[in-house]
């Protein structure tokens, strides 16, 4: 399977993710971009300086560093993406009435 492939595989299932869950697979990739991003701008700030540190800023270096980990925040928004939704839905759900608002009606 060659990188075009894999590519397209994974871009698919993001995709399908999207059409699936909306805007919380939104907000899962973008948590991701940023966490990402400021990671890298952070590492860059304090010291760490691959080879292209000298020709752009720190802010620029961070943003095509983290470019380059797109494929890997895909595959993590297909995998955490369906664990995010779980937790949300369990967190809001509405437990049922414990005892009945009505009394049952006279027996005959």
């Amino acid at each position: 399977m060659g990188f075009r492939s894999w590519w397209a595989s994974w871009r698919s299932r993001y995709e399908a993710l999207v059409e699936e869950y909306g805007g919380i697979a939104v907000a899962t990739y973008f948590s991701l971009f940023f966490a990402t991003w400021f990671g890298f701008w952070i590492a860059i700030r304090t010291g760490w300086s691959p080879d292209s540190a000298a020709s752009m800023g720190t802010v620029g270096l961070a943003w095509v560093l983290t470019k380059t980990t797109q494929p890997v925040r895909i595959g993590l928004t297909v995998v955490l993406t369906p664990l995010v939704v779980r937790l949300r839905r369990s967190r809001t759900a509405v437990p049922g009435p414990t005892e009945p608002t009505e009394p049952p009606p006279p027996q005959a």
